[in-house]
């Protein structure tokens, strides 16, 4: 049985780094949220070491993610979505994997002017991006925030593009995902 045009599903990988990704994303934001403000002489621990170790993974994922999809064909989008809607579509997926992958080296590089050791996974050292003090490194800590922030609207956008193909087009673009 062939699928019409936009209604076939994404491979199963796909599917695991996606939701893998919206599972990180989601603690990421709740200790975010819940870890103290960082200053001079904070530690990296209890929860800012969990948001650390929540970043880094978000970064690794993501870079698997990105291999993965300019190495695989992905379903093609319904054919009934019209040029404009495509173009949305595509820009905000573009916006939304590059601040997957910029927001957590923003962080890294924050981390690494604090001389804070950075893992991946907890088990293997990766390099600091800044060296120990680095003014550009503090900077970029605030730089952070503010990413942080622009990635729960362009979030906001794409759940809401979802909504918008299971509620109104009923497409099954959703379903492709799940």
């Amino acid at each position: 049985m062939t699928m019409a045009i936009g209604t076939e599903r994404y491979s199963g990988f796909a599917r695991l780094l996606h939701w893998t990704i919206v599972a990180l994303v989601v603690a990421q934001f709740a200790v975010a949220w819940s870890m103290p403000d960082i200053h001079r002489g904070t530690e990296p621990v209890g929860l800012v070491a969990w948001h650390l170790s929540i970043g880094t993974a978000i970064l690794a994922i993501m870079v698997v993610r990105a291999v993965w999809r300019l190495v695989h064909r992905e379903p093609p989008p319904p054919s009934s979505l019209s040029p404009l809607l495509r173009m949305v579509s595509r820009t905000t997926h573009v916006i939304l994997y590059a601040l997957l992958v910029a927001l957590p080296l923003l962080g890294w590089a924050n981390a690494s002017s604090r001389g804070w050791p950075i893992t991946l996974f907890g088990v293997i050292p990766l390099p600091p991006l800044m060296a120990t003090g680095a003014r550009l490194g503090h900077t970029l800590g605030d730089v952070h925030g503010t990413v942080a922030i622009v990635l729960l609207v362009v979030i906001g956008l794409h759940v809401l593009g979802a909504a918008y193909h299971l509620l109104v087009v009923r497409d099954r673009t959703v379903q492709r995902m799940l």
